[in-house]
C-alpha cells in the first residue's frame, strides 16, 4: 500500500500542472508583501485610529504576524480553485490519458487504487497549504518582524500576545487543511464522473460559488440551509484566532467536514467500483 501512494504522490508531481499552486503562493505573497511594505504603516493606523485616542500601543501592530492572517484570509478565497486543478484531474485524468483499461485490470483491487488515489489527493492538499503556511509566515517574519497581532472579527477586534501565536497559526493551517481536503473530495467526486479533467475543476468551483453565495444570502429559507452546506464550515481555521479557543465549536466544524468529505469520497468510491472500462 505504502508503495502505491509513493507512486502515486510520484505521478501527482510529475505533472505541470501540480505546481501551478505552488508557483502562483510563491510569486503572489512576496508582491503582496511588498506593495504591504509602503502601505502597511498606514493601514494598521487606519484601522487603530479610534483605539490610540483611549489606549497606548507600544512597539509596532504591523508585524510578520498580521500580514500573514491577512494573506490566509485572502488567499483562502483562491486555494480551492488551486487544489481542484490537482484533485479534478485524478479520476479523470486517467480516462484523458487513456490508462483507465491498463490500470483496472492489474493486480491492485479498485478499493485499494481508489485508496491510494485519495490519499494522494489529501497528500496534495496538505502539501500546498502548508508549503502556504512556510512562504507567508516565514517570510512576513523576515521582513516585518514579530510582534503582537491584531486581528479583526465579526464582534471586535482583538490583540494576541505573541506568545501564543505560534502555536495559533499551526492550528489554524492544520484546520485550514482539513477544510481544504473536503474541497479536494467535491473534485474527486466531479473527477469519477467524467473523462476530461475541466468539467470536474470548473463543476466543482462552481458549486463552492453557489455554496458560498447562498450561505450569505439574508433570508429565512438560506439560514436553515447553511448547517446543511459544507462551505459554512471551511472558516474553521479562524477558530484558532479566538480570545479562548472553543474545543467543543472546532470538533464540532471539523466532524461536519469530516461527514462531508466522507459523503463527497464515499459517492465517488461507488461510481469509480462501478465504472465500465469496456465501452
Amino acid at each position: 500500500m505504502l508503495a502505491l501512494i509513493r507512486l502515486e504522490l510520484v505521478k501527482i508531481f510529475l505533472k505541470l500542472r501540480t505546481y501551478i499552486g505552488f508557483g502562483l503562493i510563491g510569486a503572489l505573497v512576496p508582491l503582496v508583501y511588498w506593495g504591504m511594505s509602503f502601505a502597511g504603516e498606514d493601514m494598521i493606523n487606519g484601522m487603530t485610529r479610534g483605539l490610540q485616542q483611549n489606549f497606548m500601543f507600544v512597539g509596532s501592530l504591523f508585524n510578520g504576524w498580521f500580514v500573514s492572517n491577512m494573506v490566509m484570509n485572502s488567499l483562502f478565497v483562491h486555494i480551492p480553485f488551486l487544489i481542484l486543478l490537482v484533485a479534478g484531474d485524478i479520476l479523470a485524468g486517467e480516462a484523458t490519458s487513456g490508462t483507465y483499461r491498463i490500470l483496472l485490470t492489474r493486480p491492485p483491487s479498485r478499493n485499494r487504487i481508489f485508496a491510494v488515489k485519495t490519499v494522494g489527493t489529501v497528500g496534495y492538499t496538505y502539501g500546498l497549504v502548508f508549503f502556504l503556511a512556510i512562504v507567508s509566515v516565514g517570510l512576513g517574519l523576515l521582513f516585518f518582524g514579530h510582534g503582537d497581532m491584531f486581528i479583526i472579527r465579526e464582534d471586535g477586534i482583538a490583540i494576541i500576545a505573541r506568545g501564543e501565536l505560534w502555536w495559533r497559526f499551526i492550528l489554524s493551517y492544520f484546520l485550514a487543511g482539513w477544510a481544504m481536503c473536503v474541497v479536494a473530495a467535491l473534485g474527486l467526486l466531479f473527477s469519477s464522473f467524467v473523462e476530461n479533467a475541466i468539467g470536474p475543476i470548473v463543476g466543482s468551483f462552481a458549486v463552492i460559488i453557489l455554496f458560498i453565495i447562498l450561505g450569505n444570502l439574508p433570508f429565512e429559507f438560506f439560514e436553515n440551509l447553511r448547517p446543511y452546506l459544507f462551505t459554512t464550515y471551511t472558516d474553521v481555521w479562524r477558530r484558532a484566532f479566538d480570545d479562548a479557543i472553543d474545543i467543543a465549536a472546532i470538533a464540532k466544524d471539523v466532524g461536519m467536514l469530516a461527514v462531508f468529505f466522507l459523503i463527497f469520497t464515499g459517492a465517488a468510491w461507488t461510481i469509480f467500483r462501478r465504472k465500465d472500462i469496456l465501452s
